[in-house]
Order: structure tokens, then C-alpha cells, then sequence
């Protein structure tokens, strides 16, 4: 058996469909975001700017975060010295859990080392307790979410993207005794639109379905407190679970899912995705709920990364480059090729000292890949008016169609 020609042909396939992908080698500036460092190509370090992270708000910066990291690791030290199980819980996810708890109006919540763990684990933990439970997922859910389904062994319906009649459709066939479960998110981040949270729940309650919230894109982002899109409409208690992210506008590390108490101690009971991995760090947990605390009495970061998107878009549209309708934080540029959205991200990386990755499938549809751009609070005018000059030139030099 040839193991290392199937290896390399596997790669190989990724290289002829031009969606092999490349990770940059860089550095941020600390306290200078979006600033950074890139060692990728060249020998030593030069400057760029970072526009497609997902720390939206900047936070992983911020002077509040940093020092209560570094409070934490000479008060407790790096480790959290294993699961919970046998490590026990560190205090400050017990402290962390219950902001999180209250940040979406829930009982309880439960902390994990993603989020892509936590979608999967407390995914197939709830299919699996509960009986000839069908699982309605949208047909734009995260890759996590969807490995979650998968490993419920639930029977699961796929719906039309935020397509209500579709997922009423599909409810309508469905034994009515059966359990329901619908898992959708609040922002999906490759087109930047928002899930009708409300008329979602309507279905749930008229079909007797749970609902699952995935709002890692949202958190920190939207509402008064920062508790996402729910929050910001108003029906937060509507949904039976939420699950978010520390990783994103948060800026740190980790996941989590709240509900009523019983549904999370069920999780923490039986999802091995939670039993058997180390807890997070304490020094993760710290900086987590420093900027937790923060952002739910802060809404300066909020405003500002929302005026930058909104000035960015406008930008883009203003120059004819093919920008995506968005209602949310995220700007995408539509390529429709590969080849092309690649080739665009690497000149804007060689030349113009910008990092933008490319959008490629699995992640989107063939013939929809893009860029997409997250301006911040600290991305500035003159760095806009630079990034849209240097992508019209592009444009231009690759013979891409701009608008009239």
C-alpha cells in the first residue's frame, strides 16, 4: 500500500482546485491592533494590517484583558491541572460561568476549550437523550454544529437558508410527539445576514421543538450587553439554548452553551467532549471574564467597529468593488473564483502590506469565494482609503469585472 501517494494526492487535489490553503506567519503589535508582524515569504519581520480577524473589538488588546491574564498566572499559574472532573473547577470558571449565564438570561452555562466543542458536544449529547429526536439544522450552520448532528445519530432535516416555510415544511411531516430540536445561528459570517430569531421560535412553540442559538458571531457584538442578536431583539428567553464563543469579539479563548439548569447539567454529565479535556486555562478564564464584565457595561467598542463596517462598505461600494450585501460587522467581497480570490489575497499581502485571507469551499459554495474583510474600532480612515485603492488596482490588473 502506497499510503504516502494517496497523502500526497489528496494534497495534490487541493492544488489543482485551488483551494490549498496557506496560513501567514505573524505577530500582532500588542496595543496596536490592527498592526502586526508578518515573517511569511521574506527573512525578519515587516509591517502589516490584519483585516480579517475575528477579534472584531479589538479585546484580545485591551489593557483590562491583559492584566487580569497576568494577575491570574501569578496568582494561580498556567494549568488548570486537568479536567474538571479530577483538576477540579478552577473558581474563576465558576465566576466566568455565571457572568455568561447572566449575560443571556439563563440559569446556568458551561464552559469549553472552543467553540467548536462546545457545538458538537452538547449537539450530540442532547440527540442522544432524547429519544427519536429529529434534528432541524439551516443548510448554512457552522461545520461544528453539523458534526454535532451527525455524531447525535439523530435523523436530522436540512432547511433553506432562514427559509421559514421550508422548516415549517419540514416540522409539518414530522411525527408530532417525536422531539424537535432546530439549531440555526443568529449572524452567519460568510454573507453577513441574521436568522429571523423570533419567527423561528414561533415555529418551535406552535411544533413543540427545542431551539438552538448558535450566536458566536454576535456575542459581544450586539445588544446592550453584548449577549448577541438575541439579546438585541428581544428574545433571548425565547431560546432553549445559546451557545457562544470567547475566542471572537470576546478576545480570548474558549466556548460555552447556557440553558435551565437541568439541560446543563446533563451536558456536563454525559458530553464526553466536556468529562474527558482539560479545562480551560485559568489565566483563558480570567481574560474571558474581564472582557466579559467589560463589554456588558461598554458599548464604545460596539459603536466604533459598527461605524468602521458601515464606512468600509460604503467605501467598496463607492468604487464599484463587488461588495456583498451585508446587515451585520462583516464585509464580504464577492471573487467567484478560487484561483482569483487567492491570487488577490496574496498581492495585497506581497505589495500593499495587507492581510485579508480568501474564503474558499468547503467553507462557501463553488463560485462564491471572497474576501472577507472585519474592519475593527482601530481600523482607520486612511487605512480604508488604502485597502480600496490597492483592491481597485487589483481588480483592474486581473481583469476582474468592477461595477458601472
Amino acid at each position: 500500500m502506497d499510503y504516502n501517494g494517496i497523502f500526497q494526492a489528496a494534497i495534490d487535489r487541493l492544488h489543482d482546485e485551488g483551494r490549498y490553503r496557506v496560513f501567514i506567519d505573524i505577530l500582532r503589535n500588542k496595543g496596536n491592533f490592527p498592526n502586526a508582524r508578518c515573517f511569511h515569504g521574506h527573512n525578519g519581520p515587516r509591517p502589516i494590517t490584519v483585516w480579517c480577524s475575528n477579534d472584531y473589538l479589538g479585546m484580545g488588546q485591551h489593557d483590562v484583558v491583559i492584566a487580569a491574564m497576568e494577575e491570574a498566572l501569578h496568582d494561580v499559574g498556567a494549568g488548570s491541572g486537568g479536567t474538571r472532573n479530577i483538576g477540579g473547577n478552577t473558581h474563576l470558571h465558576v465566576d466566568l460561568e455565571a457572568e455568561l449565564a447572566d449575560l443571556h438570561g439563563k440559569e446556568g452555562a458551561l464552559l469549553f476549550t472552543s467553540g467548536y466543542v462546545s457545538n458538537e458536544a452538547a449537539l450530540s449529547t442532547l440527540g442522544k437523550l432524547l429519544p427519536g429526536c429529529v434534528i432541524f439544522s439551516d443548510e448554512l450552520n457552522h461545520a461544528s454544529m453539523i458534526a454535532g448532528i451527525r455524531n447525535s445519530g439523530c435523523e436530522k432535516r436540512i432547511f433553506r437558508h432562514n427559509d421559514l416555510e421550508h422548516l415549517e415544511q419540514l416540522l409539518m411531516e414530522v411525527e408530532p410527539d417525536a422531539p424537535k430540536l432546530i439549531a440555526f445561528e443568529s449572524v452567519y459570517s460568510m454573507d453577513g445576514d441574521v436568522a429571523p430569531i423570533a419567527a423561528i421560535c414561533d415555529l418551535a412553540d406552535k411544533y413543540g421543538a427545542l431551539t438552538y442559538l448558535d450566536e458566536v458571531h454576535a456575542v459581544g457584538m450586539y445588544g446592550a450587553r453584548g449577549g448577541g442578536i438575541s439579546e438585541r431583539d428581544g428574545v433571548a428567553h425565547r431560546v432553549t439554548l445559546i451557545e457562544g464563543t470567547l475566542g471572537k469579539a470576546f478576545g480570548v479563548m474558549g466556548g460555552y452553551v447556557t440553558a435551565d439548569r437541568n439541560i446543563i447539567d446533563c451536558i456536563r454529565s454525559y458530553a464526553p467532549g466536556f468529562i474527558f479535556t482539560t479545562s480551560l486555562s485559568p489565566v483563558l478564564a480570567a481574560g474571558a471574564l474581564a472582557s466579559v464584565r467589560h463589554l456588558k457595561g461598554s458599548s464604545v467598542e460596539r459603536d466604533a467597529q459598527q461605524a468602521a463596517a458601515a464606512r468600509l462598505k460604503a467605501k467598496m461600494r463607492g468604487a464599484g468593488l463587488p461588495v456583498m450585501e451585508s446587515v451585520t460587522h462583516i464585509v464580504p467581497l464577492m471573487v467567484g473564483d478560487p484561483v482569483k480570490a487567492k491570487q488577490i489575497s496574496d498581492i495585497l499581502l506581497a505589495e500593499y502590506g495587507v492581510y485579508v485571507q480568501p474564503i474558499n469551499f468547503p467553507t462557501v459554495p463553488r463560485g462564491t469565494e471572497r474576501l472577507r474583510f472585519t474592519p475593527g474600532p482601530f481600523h482607520t480612515e486612511a487605512m480604508m482609503d488604502d485597502l480600496v485603492r490597492g483592491l481597485v488596482e487589483i481588480w483592474n490588473r486581473l481583469e476582474l469585472d468592477l461595477a458601472a
